[in-house]
């Protein structure tokens, strides 16, 4: 057993030494985020990177607990195109539940492990300025494109990462909640893979992994593929290999590849220290995407 435990730290310290220093970004939701064995694992992985000097940065989303506060309000939830229309009422609840609950839970989880987390979202320091989403539907054939109006859904137009810098410098671990800011003050919803994967850009990140609920990206057979290209992205996309959910965080992964990233890497959030197990070890987990 000794032999065994002193094996996989051995294994470890390439990957230690490789990413000290640098900033991992983590996007935390699936089962990951809802089973409690699952959670406190989570925060001791976050706890032990910076320990040992890698800089993660955690970006949570929040959907089923959103679910569950509208539902006991009695507020009808509506998705177009698998993203929620977010009117002023179902916006007030996502602020309570993704700035408030659910990111002060995950604060507590990883100081209770040890770290020294702080919770933000994008209002802070006008960290992550958006606008109004307007989502275009393709229309059938002879009729014009449908522009959908999802509200306060919002989109990326810029990000200062400065706080998150200095929060790293100062040895904090800073956990992200997935609200923009407007020009004019107002808040909008924003979806987490896209907020994580443009931190990751800002940040130069080493890595950016995303936690979901699936091995990683799959082929046609059902089996994981533990590396693509971006080519190879390209190729499984147009022949319907990769479609429905996995394509946003491929988008999101592709796009902070080719803005600065190293690497990105979709792994299996319900496998327990899934974060370690890809970062430390050999094998890895999940499906690397490289540039």
């Amino acid at each position: 057993m000794n032999n065994d435990t002193a094996a996989i730290l051995i294994e470890a310290l390439p990957y230690i030494q490789r990413y000290a220093g640098k900033t991992i970004v983590v996007k935390y939701g699936g089962n990951a985020m809802t089973e409690p064995a699952l959670q406190q694992g989570f925060a001791r992985d976050i706890v032990l990177l910076k320990q040992v000097g890698i800089n993660p940065v955690v970006v949570h989303g929040g959907g089923p607990q959103i679910n569950n506060y509208l539902n006991q309000l009695n507020i009808e939830s509506r998705f177009v195109d698998g993203m929620r229309v977010t009117d002023t009422a179902t916006m007030d609840v996502v602020q309570m539940v993704l700035g408030g609950l659910v990111n002060k839970q995950i604060v507590s989880l990883i100081n209770q492990a040890g770290g020294r987390a702080i919770g933000l979202t994008g209002k802070d320091g006008n960290m992550i300025k958006a606008r109004k989403l307007m989502l275009e539907r393709k229309a059938q054939a002879n009729q014009p494109a449908e522009i959908v109006d999802m509200g306060h859904v919002g989109e990326v137009t810029s990000i200062d990462a400065s706080v998150v810098r200095m929060l790293e410098e100062d040895r904090y671990i800073p956990v992200i909640a997935p609200i923009g800011v407007g020009d004019a003050g107002e808040s909008y919803n924003i979806n987490a893979d896209i907020v994580a994967g443009k931190i990751a850009q800002v940040l130069n990140a080493e890595k950016l992994l995303l936690l979901t609920n699936t091995p990683g990206v799959l082929d046609k057979q059902g089996q994981l593929m533990p590396e693509l290209s971006r080519a190879d992205i390209t190729r499984l996309m147009e022949d319907g290999t990769i479609h429905g959910g996995m394509l946003p965080k491929l988008a999101c992964a592709t796009d902070a590849l080719a803005a600065g990233a190293r690497s990105a890497c979709i792994i299996d959030g319900r496998l327990p220290h899934a974060v370690l197990l890809e970062l430390l070890t050999d094998t890895g987990v999940g499906t690397l995407v490289t540039p």
